[in-house]
């Protein structure tokens, strides 16, 4: 099954989007690059959202990237997920950044595959603030293939 049919079947919003005040997702060469995606999940991991809702948010925020790259590429399907960055919204003492953009990472495994064009790099990183009070913001780099 390709990669569209399963984010469909999911039950993920593909549907055609405004242009804004920022391109959502740009094409240069053969690269899909997006800019940062938030969560509508806000508050701090650690300080009050648990590593859970930090990974519902994550998965939030790369739902919404694939809604921007079909909306650019036209299609979820012959891609590759090469970069996710994964920006947490995290008290002093919280450590657990990775387990929440596993929330992201998990979801383009399961439509790409672990193992194949899903497996990509990845950096989770804390900071003391997002725009907004998001809890997640998550950018994404792919490659048509």
């Amino acid at each position: 099954m390709s990669a569209q049919q399963k984010a469909t079947d999911l039950g993920i919003d593909l549907s055609d989007q405004p242009n804004g005040y920022l391109n959502l997702c740009i094409k240069s060469g053969n690269q899909l690059i997006t800019s940062g995606h938030v969560s509508d999940i806000k508050g701090i991991l650690g300080g009050g959202l648990s590593v859970e809702e930090g990974y519902k948010a994550a998965r939030e925020c790369a739902e919404k990237i694939l809604r921007s790259v079909r909306n650019t590429h036209g299609t979820l399907d012959g891609l590759k997920v090469v970069k996710l960055l994964g920006c947490v919204y995290s008290a002093p003492d919280f450590t657990d950044q990775h387990l929440v953009i596993n929330g992201a990472s998990d979801l383009f495994h399961e439509l790409y595959g672990k193992d194949g064009d899903g497996y990509h790099a990845r950096s989770a990183l804390g900071f003391a603030a997002l725009p907004t009070g998001v809890a997640v913001e998550v950018e994404a780099v792919f490659e048509i293939v």
